[in-house]
C-alpha cells in the first residue's frame, strides 16, 4: 500500500510539475509552431540549412528552445516517394538476349528520414538523420557534433557530407531537380576490368572530421564573406561506418581523403537551396574552388584527387548554378597498371519562379565519362517542374532528361559511354517534410 501512494504522489507531482515546462518552452513555441505560408517575404537568414535535409524555417513544424536560445531541439521528418520511367537503348545487343529497354521503372523510395537536429549550450551543434529508405551502412545519413569557436572557427565531427561540389552540398530537400547530376552520381569507364574499381566523381557522405567557418572580409553588414571547410575522412563513402583504412604502401600516409573548400559570398551568406517557395526575395551569391585527394581508394587500388569549380545565385524568384570538375585516377604499384586516367564533368541550371508555388527549370549536363584519352561525350539535357502545396510542406516534381552520346570513334564505344544510364527518364516525386 505504501508502494501504491509513493507512486500515486510522484505521478501527481510529474503532472503538476508539465505546466512548469511548458512555461519554458511556450515563448519560442509559439514563434516557432505553425505552417507559415507559401510565397511569404522571409529572408534567407530564418531557415537554418545547417542540417544539410532540408530547410527548416523558424516557424516550420515545431522546436523545444529555452528562453535564453541556448538550448534548441528541433526533430525532423523527409518523405521521398518517386514514380519512374527509365527507356535504354539496346547498345547493339541481339534481342534474342532477352534485353529489356524498359528497366528500373515502378514506385521507388529514395528517403524515409526521421532525424533531430539542435542546439547545446549555445556553441554545440548535434544533428543525427536515418534513413529508413536505405540499406547497411546507409541507414545512418548522418549523426555529427558540431562545435563553434567563433563563427569563423568552427570544428565538426561524425558522418556528414564532404566539401566537394555545390550539387551534393545543397540541402537535400531544397534542390531544383529530384536528382543530382549524372556525370557525378555515375560511374566513370576504365579500360580494366576491376570489378572493385568504379570511381564515381562525387564524393558524398563519409565518417571524418572537419575544420571550417565564415569570416567577414569587410565590415559592412550582408557584404563579403569567405567560408571554408578542411578535414580528413575516411574516404570509403556513406556504405562504410567502420574504422577500415591503413597506411599508403606508396606514400606513407594515412590512406584517407584529404578534401578542402573555399568560397566567396559578396551578397552574404549563401543558404545552401536552389530554390525555396517561402524565400522569394532577395540575393546571394557563391563562388567556390574545391579539392581532394583520396589515397587507397577503391579497395586500395587507385588514387584519386580531385578538383572542382562552383558559382551560385539567387536572385529574388531566380536561381542560377554551374559547375565544373575533374578527376585524375592512378592505380597504387600493387596493381602494376602504369595507365593514369582523367575524367571532367560540368553542369549549368537555372530555376525561376513564374507564381508563388511554381518553379520551372532546366539543366544541361555533361560528362566525359571514358576518359581524356577516348573521343566521345555524354550530353544529359533536362527540365523539372515544382509545384509547392501551400501550408501541408508538400513539394511535387516532374522531370524529364535525355542522355545523347556525341564524339565516339566507334559503334562500340558509343554504346559502351552509357551502359547503365538510361537514354529517357522521367520521373514524378512527391516530397513532404516538416
Amino acid at each position: 500500500m505504501r508502494t501504491y501512494n509513493k507512486l500515486l504522489f510522484i505521478i501527481c507531482l510529474a503532472i503538476q510539475s508539465v505546466p512548469l515546462a511548458a512555461q519554458e518552452t511556450t515563448p519560442s513555441l509559439q514563434g516557432r509552431a505553425g505552417g507559415g505560408s507559401v510565397g511569404s517575404s522571409s529572408s534567407s537568414p530564418s531557415i537554418d540549412m545547417e542540417n544539410g535535409v532540408l530547410g527548416i524555417a523558424d516557424n516550420r513544424g515545431f522546436t523545444l528552445q529555452s528562453k535564453n536560445g541556448k538550448f534548441v531541439f528541433k526533430p525532423y521528418l523527409m518523405l521521398q516517394t518517386r514514380g519512374q520511367f527509365n527507356y535504354y537503348d539496346d547498345e547493339g545487343l541481339d534481342k534474342a538476349y532477352n534485353q529489356d529497354n524498359i528497366a528500373n521503372s515502378g514506385f521507388a523510395m529514395p528517403y524515409a528520414i526521421l532525424g533531430f537536429t539542435g542546439k547545446t549550450f549555445g556553441c554545440l551543434d548535434y544533428n543525427l538523420s536515418i534513413n529508413a529508405a536505405a540499406t547497411g551502412a546507409n541507414i545512418l545519413q548522418q549523426a555529427w557534433l558540431d562545435y563553434s569557436i567563433s563563427p569563423a572557427a568552427r570544428f565538426r565531427v561524425g558522418k556528414f557530407k564532404t566539401p566537394f561540389t555545390h550539387a551534393y552540398l545543397t540541402t537535400l530537400g531544397e534542390t531544383l531537380f529530384p536528382i543530382v547530376p549524372t556525370s557525378l552520381s555515375t560511374s566513370t569507364i576504365m579500360p580494366h576490368t576491376l570489378n572493385a574499381v568504379t570511381p564515381q566523381i562525387a564524393t558524398g557522405f563519409d565518417v571524418g572530421v572537419q575544420f571550417h567557418g565564415v569570416a567577414k572580409l569587410n565590415k559592412k553588414k550582408d557584404s563579403w564573406l569567405m567560408g571554408y571547410e578542411v578535414g580528413l575522412w575516411n574516404g570509403s563513402g556513406s556504405v562504410v561506418n567502420g574504422a577500415t583504412k591503413t597506411i599508403s604502401d606508396d606514400w606513407h600516409i594515412p590512406s584517407l581523403l584529404y578534401a578542402g573548400r573555399l568560397t566567396f559570398m559578396p551578397w552574404g551568406k549563401m543558404p545552401q537551396t536552389q530554390g525555396n517557395a517561402r524565400m522569394l526575395k532577395g540575393r546571394h551569391m557563391q563562388f567556390g574552388i574545391s579539392g581532394g585527394l583520396n589515397v587507397e581508394s577503391e579497395s586500395e587500388s587507385t588514387n584519386d584527387a580531385r578538383l572542382g569549380a562552383e558559382f551560385a545565385m539567387l536572385y529574388n524568384r531566380w536561381y542560377v548554378g554551374a559547375e565544373a570538375y575533374w578527376m585524375h585516377v592512378s592505380f597504387t604499384k600493387r596493381q602494376k597498371i602504369s595507365d593514369k586516367f582523367n575524367y571532367w564533368g560540368a553542369y549549368a541550371q537555372v530555376g525561376y519562379f513564374v507564381c508563388k508555388t511554381v518553379q520551372l527549370g532546366v539543366r544541361y549536363d555533361f560528362m566525359d565519362r571514358n576518359g581524356t584519352s577516348k573521343d566521345g561525350f555524354l550530353n544529359m539535357p533536362a527540365v523539372v517542374c515544382n509545384y509547392y502545396i501551400p501550408k501541408v510542406h508538400l513539394k511535387l516534381s516532374a522531370m524529364y532528361q535525355f542522355t545523347g552520346r556525341w564524339g565516339h570513334d566507334t559503334q562500340l564505344d558509343r554504346d559502351n559511354d552509357d551502359l547503365g544510364i538510361s537514354t529517357h527518364y522521367a520521373s514524378l516525386q512527391a516530397q513532404f517534410s516538416f
